[in-house]
């Protein structure tokens, strides 16, 4: 609304500058060419109010307003505002603002060297030279610019289209809009985030400059010109023509604040005349209608237009009229853009900072008896994502929103962060497990409620996705239980995001590109291959940019597809992989014994080409016993940024510390180059009472009184579990800490036993835990044990070096950590390992595939079994997860559906839409 660069404008503009290079260049000054809006000299020689008073070039409370929206950097000095006739005082203003610009700009990148501040315009008209003149402004600034240039009579969709488009590129801090006036509508101007808003249009913004939240707006650039070039407004009436919009709101508020009478009237409004004669201010907003005339201002009256055909055409509104713009105020408007791009850059710097949490933690209200999982889940009305994720720091387009309760975190925090040091890492083990159930997801959860809610630390827990292999088999999810639970506990147990479905569905498309090329490869010659490979698309022929690596591969220095010989065309189309060496399998996310061994191509279309593939079992964080066992290492240092250097994270290791521990350690925390500051064992008294020699528990029938009675004897002889998982934890050199999870069942006596001789063991402290039944408050005491152990001396080491031998690495495992007398590798096995060492894998940690019901590889043998021989049946490698794993004794890679299987409990209300029987 405020003047932009006409093209008449421009010329003048050029016209000067060519007279100020004719009189550098030793010519005549050229005479400044007469303009029909002169200005009175006592105007121009009025002294300049001090800083102190209320009127002035800029006065108090304007230049608070404004200091509010602009650094203070950037703010003209109060000399360099005035209207002078040597050069304009618009000009000069631009100038200031400009330079200062520039400095800051200049102060922003030097502190964030990686920082590219990117103000993106979009244009839907042909005045090129409005875009010209972004341009040269953005490029004096330091500011990369991106005009979005759409064709004249674009439509507000197509318009908003592409403003979505910039709301979410990463790589765009500013939005601007140079649009046709008919285009300036709420659709469009509320279709820009906020946070880009350079203009200050949209209503968030023009929100808080109407309410004098002037800390959180910015004013609009248009509005900042006009004011700029206005002086003494108090008392004085201000009459707006053909003033409207987000521009208009935004201008009076200005106006009111500077104690300025404002008459507000349409082009076309029978007083207007009567008005022009009594303003003391004119500001013309949108284009005079060719039918309405303009006459009778009175004498000194400033006139500030708004429109390019008044700058186009030599109109008279009267002589002497001070008409304060002339041709200098739109390169001020857009001057003023660049400024308020300036204070977006530092915010968004601010907002990209690490933030304290400011998180709200949700009531619980425990019950006793405690109702089922699924009662309690659906009992807590869970917080919105967004919501959550506002809480803890992370920024709107940090988080891509599944629902109203799951959302995936982009990776770009990790960058925004890196400066950022990492909160304290605590693993969750346990003890050998038993059909009992230990429960460390439900310590995991009661760990991180506690310290949250109750102590006040920032932290984070790090689970994996449940599969839905013991989802839909035996076990049930792995969401934790009672009131130390993941909710909603059906989302987070059945599909999540579909993560886990895209990884199998890729996998998939890999395994069937290999066989694919298998049987093509056995059913062409080496040219009909080629040709169908290097195909001739729109009567030309050539390679991909695939192909083309794989030529420098081989050797082939050639990239014309007709050049290559017979022999290089044989070397480039054929693979010829052994079926029999392919290790890459087909994989499922459910219990399938059948597809333990398959057998493919027996359809007669594959012609005779017939091979077995034997699946793996696919989880975002894989089980122990077959896997690593652990939680990615993305979600981890995501965590350990979010919480801050104060904060804990809390991760989950799989089974018993001999196996998903070990593997944290030597696989994991060295990939991820962390390691954990504290490790919580997690145990049961009844778990340590069939290791004791405790009787066998059959599933759904009921306890034996072993289990349900006071027994401390049975209880002392389990405790030799615990005190061989915490030696292997000491084994690494991090302090323990021993969760013991209370049953009802516990005798105070039996709790005290097992605290008395872990601490004996070495164990930093036991604590007695009660979340499941009272949420967080359940467990303080652990969490207070937790925070005192992370301050304790640390020295984590590895068990073994990447260095040694395959065979080496797997018997120092299996006689530290199993406490076996020796390995004993099949022909298979050694047969594998050869291989591998032989095509260089040798180097990478050893992932063990045992089973988790014992520290030896007999489920049977509970407690502290020793002097066996580990028997290593087979040695098989994951190259993509960069490990190797040993098949210890009948150990399967492929878990089958027990006779009575959970999902014949699970089913779908038609009538609530709620999964019924899940637990």
């Amino acid at each position: 609304m405020v003047i932009f660069c006409c093209k008449k404008a421009e010329a003048q503009a050029a016209e000067r500058r060519g007279g100020e290079r004719g009189e550098r260049a030793g010519g005549a000054p050229a005479p400044p060419a007469p303009s029909p809006y002169s200005v009175p000299a006592p105007l121009l020689q009025r002294p300049l109010s001090p800083p102190q008073r209320s009127g002035g070039m800029m006065s108090a409370v304007l230049r608070r307003c404004l200091a509010s929206a602009l650094p203070a950097a950037l703010l003209p000095s109060r000399g360099l505002c005035g209207w002078h006739p040597q050069g304009g005082g618009a000009a000069a203003a631009a100038r200031k603002i400009t330079e200062n610009a520039k400095k800051s700009l200049a102060s922003l990148k030097r502190q964030n060297p990686q920082l590219e501040p990117t103000l993106a315009i979009i244009q839907a008209h042909n005045d090129h030279l409005i875009q010209e003149a972004n341009k040269n402004f953005a490029k004096e600034v330091g500011l990369r610019i991106i005009h979005i240039c759409l064709p004249e009579g674009s439509s507000k969709d197509e318009i908003v289209s592409e403003i979505f488009r910039l709301n979410e590129d990463p790589n765009v801090q500013g939005l601007a809009l140079d649009l046709p006036e008919s285009l300036y509508s709420s659709k469009v101007l509320n279709a820009v985030k906020p946070e880009k808003d350079v203009d200050g249009l949209s209503s968030v913004n023009l929100g808080h400059l109407v309410r004098g939240d002037v800390y959180d707006c910015l004013v609009p650039p248009t509005v900042c010109a006009v004011m700029e070039l206005l002086e003494n407004l108090g008392g004085k009436t201000v009459l707006l023509v053909g003033v409207s919009g987000a521009v208009g709101a935004a201008l009076q508020s200005m106006l009111q604040r500077e104690g300025a009478a404002i008459i507000s009237c349409p082009w076309k409004a029978p007083q207007l005349q009567n008005e022009l004669r009594h303003a003391d201010v004119v500001v013309f907003g949108s284009m005079k209608p060719d039918d309405v005339p303009v006459s009778g201002v009175k004498p000194g009256t400033t006139i500030i237009s708004c429109s390019h055909d008044m700058l186009s055409e030599k109109r008279n509104y009267g002589q002497q009229n001070n008409f304060a713009a002339e041709n200098a105020v739109g390169s001020l408007a857009i001057a003023m853009r660049m400024q308020n791009m300036v204070k977006t850059m530092e915010r968004w710097i601010r907002s990209h900072q690490y933030r304290k949490w400011n998180l709200h933690c949700l009531k619980l209200q425990p019950l006793s008896p405690v109702p089922s999982d699924i009662e309690i889940s659906r009992a807590q009305s869970p917080k919105a994502v967004d919501v959550l994720a506002k809480e803890i720091g992370l920024l709107t387009d940090e988080i891509e929103i599944y629902g109203q309760t799951k959302a995936k975190v982009r990776l770009s925090l990790l960058e925004r962060l890196k400066d950022q040091p990492d909160g304290k890492y605590v693993l969750v083990a346990g003890i050998t497990p038993t059909p009992l159930g230990e429960g460390k997801s439900t310590v995991t959860i009661g760990l991180v409620q506690a310290l949250t809610a109750h102590l006040k630390i920032n932290s984070f827990a790090c689970l994996r996705q449940p599969s839905q292999g013991p989802t839909f088999g035996v076990k049930g999810g792995a969401a934790g239980g009672g009131y130390a639970q993941v909710i909603p506990m059906e989302e987070f147990n059945l599909h999540l995001t579909g993560d886990i479905h895209a990884i199998t569905a890729a996998n998939n498309l890999l395994a069937a590109a290999i066989d694919a090329r298998i049987l093509h490869e056995n059913t062409q010659s080496d040219k009909s291959l080629y040709n169908r490979l290097v195909p001739v698309v729109n009567g030309v022929r050539g390679f991909s940019a695939i192909q083309l690596a794989r030529l420098r591969k081989l050797g082939i220095n050639k990239t014309d597809p007709e050049t290559l010989t017979e022999e290089e065309i044989s070397k480039f189309a054929r693979l010829d992989i052994d079926p029999s060496t392919i290790t890459w399998q087909r994989v499922v996310d459910t219990n399938d014994r059948f597809l333990r061994k398959i057998a493919i191509g027996q359809a007669s279309t594959e012609k005779g080409f017939v091979r077995q593939g034997t699946p793996v079992f696919v989880h975002a964080g894989p089980f122990a016993n077959i896997a690593h066992g652990n939680s990615s290492v993305l979600a981890d240092k995501i965590a350990l940024k979010l919480v801050g250097e104060k904060g804990f994270v809390v991760t989950e290791a799989g089974f018993g510390a001999d196996i998903g521990m070990e593997k944290f350690f030597n696989i994991k925390c060295r990939v991820s180059g962390l390691f954990p500051s504290v490790v919580v064992l997690v145990a049961t008294v009844r778990a340590l009472k069939m290791h004791g020699g405790g009787p066998n528990v059959t599933a759904g029938a009921p306890l034996k009184k072993e289990y349900t009675e006071e027994n401390l004897q049975l209880v002392a002889d389990g405790c030799c579990n615990l005190q061989k998982q915490i030696q292997i934890t000491q084994l690494f050199g991090v302090p323990v800490v021993v969760a013991l999870n209370v049953f009802k069942t516990d005798s105070p006596a039996e709790v005290d036993l097992v605290c008395k001789i872990a601490k004996q063991c070495g164990a930093f402290d036991a604590v007695p835990c009660n979340h499941w039944s009272a949420g967080g408050r359940g467990a303080v005491e652990l969490a207070q044990a937790v925070e005192k152990a992370s301050n304790q001396k640390n020295s984590f080491k590895y068990l073994y070096s990447l260095e040694l031998p395959i065979v080496e690495k797997i018997r120092i495992i299996a006689q530290k950590v199993y406490g076996a007398q020796d390995i004993e590798l099949s022909p298979v096995a050694q047969s594998q390992v050869d291989r591998y060492t032989r095509q260089g894998f040798g180097n990478l940690p050893i992932c063990m595939a045992k089973t988790p019901l014992s520290l030896s590889h007999q489920p049977e043998r509970k407690g502290v079994p020793t002097g066996f021989i580990l028997p290593i049946t087979d040695v098989r490698a994951s190259i993509g997860a960069g490990f190797i794993y040993p098949l210890v004794g009948t150990m399967s890679t492929m878990p089958g559906l027990p006779t009575r299987p959970s999902f014949y409990d699970i089913d779908l209300d038609p009538i609530t839409e709620q999964v019924e029987g899940l637990f």
